[in-house]
């Protein structure tokens, strides 16, 4: 299985800077849900976000699909990116060095 990031951005900066409509808090909730059954089914390796709160913030889901095709479908089947509160980009991605393992 090849490795995939995406990277997600808020579209709108006030749902961290003066907090999310009620619309997107629920969205965020759908969002963490899928990533949680995600990564319980194995296919996310890792998932976060930056802790500040301005036009830097990023969040990373880095996964395994079998090629671009299913990467992007993972990507967009994203609550996130379904509801446009979140835009993502998708790029190929290799883990270098992990802590915990020898390569």
């Amino acid at each position: 299985m090849k490795q995939w990031l995406y990277v997600l951005k808020p579209t709108r900066l006030g749902m961290l800077t003066e907090g999310p409509t009620p619309a997107e808090s629920e969205t965020v909730s759908r969002h963490f849900a899928h990533l949680q059954e995600l990564t319980n089914q194995g296919v996310m390796i890792l998932v976060g976000r930056t802790q500040n709160a301005d036009e830097n913030t990023i969040g990373l889901a880095i996964f395994e699909a079998e090629d671009e095709s299913a990467a992007r479908k993972i990507m967009e089947a994203d609550p996130a990116i379904i509801d446009g509160v979140m835009r993502a980009d998708l790029y190929p991605y290799q883990i270098a060095l992990m802590r915990g393992q020898t390569k």
